[in-house]
């Protein structure tokens, strides 16, 4: 049914026995058929034609269909279409014969010719229905399905092409053949409408994949984790979905040494239907995964997801980069550094400034509402300065009044601030001072409860202003 190029070369040839192949290759390895394996293989090219267009079919001598004409201008024409598949394709392992035709059924016919003549990276191209109908015309008649059976008579009239073919007389053809021969050639000449069961994709997303050998290197699992990439980027734009976390299972040995697979998990800060940035951050975290066991498995898992988002409105592009680019450098740092090394402030319900913001995972998401919700609306009428130091600083008293760098004078009215609970509790009153250089700082005037009523108050720098 199929032989790799050296076979070929060595005589070997599309249809032979058994004993003919050993005869002309004597070292050649036969594998047998696997229909449950050819079927997923299959499939899994299926998944990843999806994201070029819905319109997928399946159909005889493993072969898929795909409906192109709406996706021409989007992937730059049938050229680039055609790269854009041979990428994917070698990307899955698995090599192919392309062709296109204004028919379903002609592109098949030149497909299946192009793949037993052994053109199998290229393949013909018909766009026009008068240069489909010449192509057809030299095809052998043994290419249609329908008439393979008689195969004999056909080359006992002297019939060899589908040319040939059409010049016999159609009732006499239909009672000899059959009605399906005619209506597969008048489907491949387009005399007769096309049917086809699309596939669809699953409503969840899984796909595995069973390793040829024991791997003890997780950086040897990046060509097999793109694999089931290239699948899921297939089923994202089916369902017309971004994906926010993907989780890549790695399994190991089973029976009496059997393990639980090793989880890696990657939560993205911006959802995305992409596989080349998800591969960037695969190939991140694989290089820092420290195998327990060798690993004869892989299984891709697609557990949470949204709506993908519509592309952006603005005319010009945003400067520094989009926030796209930006949110996929810090994806790519955290697979880097970890999690718990990249982080980003987010807001706390605490009228104390110091307290008010909290470090948190840049991963976490950080919803506008639920930062609005979190400030206190009277805490929004005062100013805050852009710096807030880590630690106050005591100043010195001069004169009484605080002293930092030169005499600071109060502009602004004061804002009282009394939190917490249990020892913790501050009493303060923030003003905005000013300096003999114009320079604004925030200072605070600590409150003593209890002390004596002609006690020093006691100043301190918390911010400064821009």
């Amino acid at each position: 049914m199929a032989l790799s190029r050296a076979a070929r070369a060595a005589g070997a040839q599309v249809g032979l026995r058994r004993g003919g192949v050993l005869m002309l290759v004597p070292e050649a390895r036969l594998v047998e058929r696997a229909p449950a394996r050819e079927a997923e293989a299959l499939n899994a090219v299926a998944m990843a034609l999806l994201q070029y267009t819905p319109l997928v079919a399946a159909a005889e001598e493993s072969t898929l269909l795909i409906d192109i004409g709406a996706s021409l201008r989007l992937f730059g024409g049938i050229a680039s279409l055609c790269r854009h598949i041979r990428a994917n394709l070698r990307t899955l392992g698995f090599t192919a014969s392309l062709s296109c035709a204004p028919t379903a059924r002609g592109a098949w016919l030149l497909a299946r010719h192009g793949g037993l003549r052994g053109r199998i990276a290229g393949g013909a191209r018909a766009v026009q229905m008068a240069t489909l109908e010449r192509r057809l015309d030299r095809l052998p008649t043994s290419l249609l399905p329908p008439a393979r059976p008689f195969a004999a008579w056909f080359e006992g009239i002297g019939c060899f092409s589908l040319a040939d073919m059409r010049r016999l007389p159609r009732p006499g053809l239909q009672r000899r053949c059959g009605r399906p021969l005619l209506d597969v050639l008048d489907a491949a000449y387009g005399r007769l409408p096309e049917l086809f069961d699309w596939i669809e994709a699953p409503t969840t997303f899984t796909a595995k994949l069973e390793l040829f050998d024991r791997v003890e290197h997780a950086d040897a699992l990046l060509a097999g984790s793109c694999r089931l990439l290239v699948q899921l980027t297939g089923w994202l734009c089916a369902h017309q979905l971004a994906v926010e976390r993907i989780t890549l299972l790695l399994e190991h040995e089973r029976g009496r040494v059997a393990c639980p697979p090793t989880a890696i998990d990657i939560v993205l800060a911006e959802p995305t239907w992409r596989d080349e940035h998800l591969v960037r951050l695969l190939r991140e975290r694989l290089a820092k995964v420290t195998l327990t066991a060798p690993v004869i498995g892989l299984c891709l898992q697609a557990p949470q997801v949204q709506a993908m988002a519509p592309p952006s409105e603005s005319l010009f592009p945003e400067p520094g980069g989009s926030e796209q680019d930006q949110l996929r450098m810090l994806e790519l740092l955290v697979a880097r550094l970890g999690p718990d090394n990249v982080l980003q402030a987010a807001p706390q319900a605490d009228y104390r400034p110091e307290l008010a913001n909290v470090w948190v995972p840049v991963g976490q998401q950080i919803r506008a509402a639920a930062r609005a919700a979190q400030l206190p609306p009277d805490v929004l009428s005062f100013p805050r300065p852009s710096w807030l130091l880590t630690k106050p600083i005591a100043l010195l008293m001069r004169n009484h009044r605080p002293f930092y760098g030169s005499p600071l004078k109060m502009a602004s009215t004061p804002e009282r601030i009394e939190a917490g609970w249990w020892g913790q509790s501050q009493t303060r009153d923030y003003f905005i001072a000013e300096g003999l250089d114009h320079a604004h700082y925030w200072v605070y005037r600590e409150r003593i409860v209890g002390a004596a009523a002609d006690a020093e108050p006691r100043w301190y720098l918390h911010g400064l202003f821009g």
